[in-house]
């Protein structure tokens, strides 16, 4: 069955219509680059600002590179005449301010631009702002030129079109592309409001009237074809609440659905492999290591399976918790996982656990306590043998802990009694791979999901609703701490140079350094920005020289990527340059300096991770974040905001401030839905928390989802929503 035939209302089937249907396929096609694909998609791109139809643009919000449809009076033109051929050069004006328009062509052409430019008293010019000689322009704009009662002056089908933007009582401009005009996508909305014609509202009329909010058709209406700004806002209102309400509907009956459903209680056990694991440890939890250890416990020991996200700032502890997790479920007899990611990321782990284990993990061999547990790796890339033995430890039983990547979710693998998975890095695997493991059981798993990226309460609420979120904010003793500088090469090449003797300097006391770059390879166009392989050469030819120098990337088969690690876990190479392979999870306490490279390239949260693999003994770590960014650029800033502290938590909130997404489930994986564009989990919290209490009594009157919206709802959120938020149980 196709997504659309699951549909059971009129309103979402119409919306999730291919728009080739609407408007043809080459005009949807062009449609493309905004990513929009469906009807629901285009009623959801809504127009940048509003105009009165007679209302003149504010020409001081024009950015340079943006696709803008402006409304001004034509000041003045004047022909001027090239070296080839003439030009025509006019200047428009808001009454304010002025901006230059330029046309070039053969003469006949420019005397009849000149000509329409001057029959109007005013007129509507659409195309991509650009700049000369520190102004800003539009070079070869459309136009209509319109008279004193608005009315269009010539009568081409463009021009109609054009000017059928100043018919309503707002004209609505929308983001645009060179190919795909404002005016153009006017008319490609009009044809796509006509088939809500009729269409029933898929919300029962009691959730409307709780959110205060208009019927559907007519908050499309009021958003692409408005009276007022008062109409605008209640439109607008109203489609956020729908993407509110239906992803909190999708949540409340994953709560639901996981409250019914049974596991085994995994209770505590006094004098067994926990207790004494955390005899061992060298060093006292903190006191959230404890409190989030109390929580995961008691879950553990419920019939209802633990859906909790257990997030932390670098460097938190967020393995040990998980660690204790996994020990308390073997002492209750069950059998744990950790999937990781990566072969490296998994690699890392089972290596830390059974650092931290000692003989605990040694399982039955000689000398082991008595409550010892086998350990065991399993990954792609592993011999056959190897991987075939871990696996016959796993059914059996003798392994409690199993560690792995992608390779535990094939058919063939099989446990004894799998009573806990813990996620790391969950987005990094699809909806069904992570509902495989213990799928085949009559009780689900208990599941503990892991992030190493701090997310904000308002991201948190939105997109990992069916899951009780656990904070770990505190940092373990011992440890040193990172300062952060900024550098910047372009003007400050002697800091550069220091780098590289300051990273010397740490090696030459016994430590161990980081150098990352954004990419594997040197792009084409910018030699400058040298990928790892020529930095790494680079490098050793000249300010590292007789260094030991290792380096680990992607396009590296994973033996590679595993060795190259190890040789640097064990001190065998001093510098490792790298990609972000090294994000999460290596844990190297040797670590002392870290030299980002091109660091404008990654994102904020990004950078927090790279920089959480230093400091991370009772050495100081050392961040330096090279840039050749514009002082005062977006890009700067993020690099300030990055030196200028060290609190994850901050840093997710200045990111999430700066980036403003719009698609808080994701960006579609698989091109043909783009997911959910209106609500901002940074200005609608307060309407999410609403939404959610309405899901939560819609959920309650009809648990078996059988109003047609609800289900329907459902349907679209798992449709349009990234892997890594949503889980199929």
């Amino acid at each position: 069955m196709s997504v659309i035939d699951a549909w059971q209302t009129g309103a979402f089937r119409a919306r999730a219509a291919p728009l080739a249907e609407v408007v043809g396929a080459k005009t949807a096609k062009s449609f493309a680059a905004l990513r929009i694909a469906t009807v629901g998609d285009l009623l959801a791109h809504l127009p940048r600002r509003y105009l009165a139809g007679t209302e003149l643009t504010d020409l001081s919000t024009l950015r340079e590179g943006e696709y803008a449809a402006v409304m001004a009076r034509v000041q003045r033109t004047a022909v001027r005449m090239g070296s080839r051929q003439p030009r025509l050069e006019a200047v428009v004006t808001d009454g304010h301010g002025h901006l230059n328009l330029t046309f070039f062509g053969r003469a006949p052409l420019v005397k009849y631009w000149e000509a329409e430019l001057s029959k109007g008293v005013r007129g509507i010019f659409v195309g991509k702002v650009g700049s000369f000689r520190g102004d800003l322009q539009l070079a070869h704009p459309q136009f209509v030129m319109l008279d004193a009662r608005g009315g269009i002056v010539g009568s081409s089908e463009e021009k109609r079109l054009l000017a059928s933007l100043s018919q309503s009582g707002l004209v609505g401009m929308y983001p645009a592309t060179s190919k795909l005009p404002t005016w153009q996508i006017a008319e490609s909305v009009r044809l796509a409001l006509a088939t809500l014609e009729g269409v029933a509202d898929p919300w029962p009329g009691w959730v409307r009237d709780e959110a205060g909010v208009v019927g559907l058709t007519d908050a499309y209406r009021h958003v692409h074809q408005p009276e007022s700004m008062a109409e605008v806002e209640a439109g607008t209102h109203r489609l956020r609440f729908d993407e509110a309400f239906a992803t909190q509907v999708t949540m409340s009956y994953r709560r639901a659905s996981n409250e019914a459903a049974r596991a085994t209680a995994r209770q505590p056990v006094t004098g067994g492999l926990t207790d004494a694991f955390l005899a061992r440890l060298p060093y006292r939890l903190t006191d959230g290591q404890r409190a989030v250890c109390d929580e995961i416990l008691a879950d553990l020991a419920r019939e209802v399976p633990m859906r909790r996200l257990l997030q932390g700032e670098v460097g938190s502890g967020k393995t040990v918790v998980a660690l204790i997790a996994m020990l308390a479920t073997v002492d209750a007899g069950g059998q744990a996982v950790l999937l990781a990611p990566t072969e490296i990321l998994a690699t890392q782990h089972y290596l830390t656990i059974t650092a931290l284990l000692g003989d605990l993990g040694g399982g039955a061999m000689l000398g082991a306590p008595d409550t010892a547990t086998d350990v065991v790796l399993v990954t792609g890339s592993q011999p056959a043998a190897r991987r075939r033995q871990a696996l016959l430890r796993a059914v059996d039983g003798s392994a409690g802990i199993v560690v792995g990547t992608h390779a535990l979710l094939a058919d063939n693998v099989r446990f004894a009694d799998l009573g806990l998975v813990v996620i790391d890095e969950q987005h990094r695997f699809g909806v069904e791979q992570r509902a495989a493991l213990g799928a085949t059981s009559a009780t689900r798993p208990h599941r503990l999901v892991l992030t190493a990226t701090p997310i904000p309460r308002s991201v948190a609420m939105t997109v990992f609703g069916d899951l009780e979120v656990s904070t770990l904010t505190e940092v373990p003793g011992g440890r040193a701490g990172v300062s952060t500088t900024l550098v910047d090469e372009a003007r400050r090449p002697a800091w550069v140079e220091r780098a590289w003797q300051r990273l010397r300097e740490e090696v030459d006391a016994g430590r161990q350094a980081f150098v990352v770059a954004p990419r594997i390879d040197t792009p084409a166009d910018d030699p400058e920005a040298l990928g790892v392989v020529d930095l790494a050469a680079r490098l050793t030819a000249g300010p590292l020289a007789g260094l030991r120098i290792g380096v680990v990337h992607g396009r590296q088969s994973s033996p590679d990527q595993a060795e190259a690690m190890a040789a640097f876990v064990r001190g065998e190479t001093q510098v490792l340059v790298a990609t972000t392979v090294i994000e999460v999870g290596v844990d190297v306490a040797n670590a002392s300096m870290m030299v980002v490279t091109d660091a404008d390239r990654f994102g904020i949260s990004q950078l927090h991770q790279l920089r959480g693999r230093i400091g991370r003994g009772a050495h100081p770590g050392v961040c330096l974040l090279l840039t050749r960014a514009e002082p005062g650029s977006d890009a700067w800033r993020r690099l300030e905001a990055v030196a200028a502290t060290t609190d994850g938590f901050t840093l997710a909130e200045i990111d999430l401030e700066q980036r403003r997404e719009g698609n808080v489930l994701g960006s579609d994986q698989s091109g043909t839905h783009s997911g959910l564009r209106l609500l901002s989990v940074v200005d609608d919290a307060d309407l999410i928390r609403r939404a959610r209490d309405l899901a939560d009594r819609a959920v309650a009157a009809d648990p078996d989802r059988s109003t047609p919206g609800f289900a329907d709802a459902v349907t679209w959120i798992e449709s349009v929503s990234d892997a890594e938020w949503f889980e199929r149980d």
